[in-house]
C-alpha cells in the first residue's frame, strides 16, 4: 500500500487531513494587498507623474496619468500620505501589477 504524506490545514477552527497536489505546490502565493502601494491594473506607459516624492497626498488625489489602450486612465491615492519612492518614469513601459508608486 502506497503511503503518501498527510497534512493537516486548519479552515475556521476545523481542522482537515489532506495530501497536497503538484498544481496546489505551484501555485503563485497569496500575497495581502498593501494599501501604501499603487501598482498598474493593466499593461501601459506612464504618461505623466502628477507628484513628487515627499509630497502630501490626500485619499482620492491624482498621482499619475497611465496610458493604455489608447486610453488614459488617472490612478488615484487609495490612503492619505507622503509619497515615499515613485518607481517609474515618464514614458516608461509598465506591465501589469508593476509596482508605481509607494506612499508611507
Amino acid at each position: 500500500m502506497n503511503k503518501e504524506k498527510l497534512i493537516t490545514l486548519e479552515i475556521d477552527s476545523t481542522l482537515y487531513e489532506t495530501k497536497l497536489t503538484s498544481k496546489y505546490l505551484r501555485r503563485k502565493k497569496f500575497l495581502p494587498n498593501d494599501p501604501g502601494g499603487i501598482n498598474a491594473f493593466i499593461p501601459g506607459i506612464v504618461r505623466k507623474i502628477l507628484v513628487h516624492e515627499g509630497k502630501k497626498v490626500k485619499a482620492g488625489e491624482s498621482l499619475l496619468l497611465l496610458e493604455a489602450m489608447k486610453m488614459e486612465n488617472i490612478l488615484l491615492s487609495s490612503i492619505e500620505g507622503k509619497i515615499k519612492k515613485i518607481y517609474v518614469k515618464e514614458g516608461e513601459t509598465v506591465m501589469k501589477n508593476h509596482l508605481l508608486i509607494e506612499i508611507e
